[in-house]
């Protein structure tokens, strides 16, 4: 009786596990896995859409949806593009749906920005990839340069107007102006590669655009221009007023300058440097006027300045201020829209007085440095210069 007992019972699963099929049911099976794809285009005129493809791996038997929304990257929501977010339903048997995002296109000239699709919350199947990358590429050319600000004549009494440049041509003027390249530093542990490219200078509506930018290049995190009359035109004594809008942004740091055109042969600081404007973009409403010296061979300059303050809130980055020195033997001064602010003259030199020589202009924005700092989260790229005219005036 046990024996056939024995039998009997596998006989009963033999017949159990063949109704069931080749394998166990488990009650479940394998769902479909969700991805989204990423989308560049150039943002175009107008109307541009992006449309980014969510895709199943394979067909379902049951209905599938997911959540998604709209997320910010450099491209911002309502500005650049249009938010959304919502489900979609993808229905059995098929395998793809579409999301559609409109641009908010203009003419500025921007770098390209981006901005993301997340899937979440899905039913009847997984996620393998959740994230779609917008890139709107840019292909515009126009900066948007304010009209208003403060404006000089093209004479006065006394004077004789003996350089300009009006930067009216189509492009920046090689008689005038060199490119200094590299990113060397340039003694103050600066991070800017500077180009001769004319995405960091360039010309519109006559004014010169110099453009700092976050982007790699040549091994550097940053790229902008520094442009220099050296051995072109040099200058001893005059007026000088130069009609500029100034970026702004932590590490951010444009310079109007000057240098003795005796550098190559005596160094930095005996040859002297003038600054008629510099502005750290952490302190958008202040500009620091100042004049730097000292014996040859030293590696430190002994230097004297002011800063001009704005009130009321309002920043250099607004509209146009006209930065000015009036350069005199043995006496200079600084002005901001006919402000005079400070000035130094021979007494104040401890040295052999330096700023009765030739000098050069420099027009440059650096991005890093000893003095700003460094770019930090709250730095928006591009930043720009743009200068609308260079005036020399010769005292009669």
């Amino acid at each position: 009786m046990r024996i056939r007992s024995f039998v009997i019972s596998i006989s009963a699963i033999f017949l159990l596990s063949s109704c069931g099929g080749d394998e166990p049911n488990t009650g479940t099976e394998e769902l479909p896995k969700l991805s989204i794809s990423s989308v560049t285009q150039f943002e175009g005129e107008d109307n541009t859409t992006f449309t980014f493809d969510v895709l199943l791996n394979k067909s379902f038997d049951k209905v599938v949806t997911v959540d998604y929304q709209t997320e910010d990257g450099t491209a911002g929501r309502d500005i650049d593009y249009v938010a959304s977010m919502g489900q979609l339903t993808i229905p059995v048997g098929e395998r793809s749906t579409q999301i559609r995002i409109d641009l908010i296109t203009d003419n500025i000239k921007e770098l390209d920005e981006t901005f993301s699709v997340v899937l979440s919350n899905p039913t009847n199947a997984t996620i393998s990839t959740a994230e779609g990358i917008g890139t709107i590429r840019n292909e515009d050319t126009f900066v948007d340069i304010p009209e208003e600000g403060y404006i000089t004549p093209e004479s006065y009494a006394g004077y004789t107007l003996s350089w300009q440049d009006e930067f009216s041509g189509s492009s920046i003027d090689a008689n005038n102006w060199t490119f200094e390249m590299g990113d060397n530093g340039w003694g103050n542990e600066e991070l800017q590669y500077y180009t001769g490219r004319s995405e960091n200078a360039s010309l519109q509506d006559g004014s010169l655009i110099i453009e700092a930018r976050e982007e790699s290049f040549n091994g550097a995190e940053y790229t902008s221009a520094r442009m220099i009359t050296q051995d072109k035109k040099t200058f001893t004594h005059g007026r000088v007023d130069i009609r500029a809008v100034l970026p702004e942004g932590q590490g951010i740091w444009p310079a109007l300058w000057m240098l003795g055109n005796n550098i190559s042969s005596i160094g930095w600081p005996a040859c002297g440097e003038i600054d008629i404007m510099e502005l750290v973009g952490h302190e958008p409403s202040t500009v620091h006027g100042t004049a730097h010296w000292g014996p040859q061979g030293q590696s430190f300059s002994t230097f004297m300045g002011e800063e001009y303050n704005l009130s009321g809130g309002e920043k250099f980055s607004d509209k146009y201020h006209v930065f000015s020195i009036i350069w005199e033997p043995g006496k200079i001064e600084w002005y901001v829209n006919d402000n005079k602010y400070y000035s130094i003259t021979t007494a104040d030199v401890n040295v052999t007085y330096p700023f009765d020589n030739d000098f050069f202009f420099i027009f440059n924005i650096a991005v890093g440095g000893r003095w700003p700092g460094n770019p930090d989260a709250t730095t928006q790229f591009p930043q720009r210069m743009i200068v609308d005219y260079i005036r020399v005036f010769d005292r009669d």
